[in-house]
């Protein structure tokens, strides 16, 4: 075997949906947070992401990133679609994914589709079964492409959503090394791991910068403070946790660094009119 293919395996595959659904389902391969994952799902589903719930009438686009958990219900028998899981380095040398605003954590990762739209991104899934099952040496290049297509035609569906504005190059630079930064930090995936970097001075320490240099140049590329960007982030995870772990509230505070849970508490309510235990029974 060609060593280009050797190196490739392992990091790319595609589905038929079709094979992990209803009774008789196969369980879906590739759960892991260190996967991305595109899915055409066509059906009635509910899409749980992160903090947010969305309904699926028809048919949508789906892109999941290894950073933020999620799950799907299925809300009717009649289902199919296809999915493709791909790793970071899958990408290595050939763009930064995570710069896509489909795969950041803050971002759209559900694109509604309609039926014109949905023979074209079966057609872009078929080449990849067709590439993946083929003896070319160079499928894997191809199917980078394939992946391309998928995140190039989800963007331009909704090009309303995606505001792209010029800042100072240094602005945007810091910016981008705190968000990254701060994303290193999660997903927090058990109690004993602790959320370290909590305070404005914290992450200007750890990017060399002053504090002040750090939060003029948040506040003039997103318009929000170094600490309300933490902030949000601390919360975002905090309803991940309280919805899909079974985490005592003692045990989240300790892991998302709060020194007694009743700050954790009163930080909960602050932003959600709710204490997290209330949180948990909705």
């Amino acid at each position: 075997m060609p060593d280009n293919l050797k190196k490739e395996i392992g990091h790319f595959n595609v589905f038929v949906l079709d094979d992990f659904m209803g009774c008789s389902a196969k369980p879906i391969p590739y759960s892991r947070r260190d996967y991305f994952k595109i899915s055409l799902i066509i059906g009635k589903n509910r899409v749980h992401y992160a903090d947010k719930i969305v309904e699926i009438d028809k048919q949508v686009l789906f892109f999941a990133n290894p950073q933020v958990p999620y799950n799907w219900e299925q809300l009717e028998e009649q289902q199919t679609g296809f999915f493709c899981v791909f790793t970071e380095a899958f990408f290595h040398q050939f763009g930064n994914l995570k710069e896509y605003p489909v795969f950041k954590p803050n971002g759209s990762p559900v694109f509604a589709i309609d039926d014109d739209q949905v023979e074209k991104i079966k057609g872009i899934f078929e080449q990849m079964m067709t590439e993946i099952n083929s003896d070319y040496t160079y499928k894997y290049d191809v199917l980078r492409n394939l992946v391309f297509d998928l995140i190039h035609s989800a963007m331009k569906m909704q090009p309303a959503n995606i505001s792209v504005t010029q800042h100072s190059n240094a602005s945007s630079r810091i910016s981008s090394l705190f968000l990254e930064l701060l994303e290193r930090q999660f997903p927090i995936e058990n109690a004993r791991q602790r959320f370290g970097l909590r305070s404005a001075a914290d992450f200007a320490n750890q990017l060399t910068i002053h504090v002040n240099h750090l939060n003029r140049a948040l506040k003039e590329t997103t318009q929000k403070t170094t600490s309300e960007i933490i902030a949000e982030r601390i919360l975002q995870e905090a309803k991940i946790l309280l919805k899909h772990t079974d985490w005592n509230i003692s045990e989240i505070a300790y892991s998302l660094g709060f020194e007694e849970p009743t700050h954790f508490n009163n930080f909960f309510k602050k932003n959600i009119q709710l204490t997290p235990r209330q949180f948990r029974t909705v």
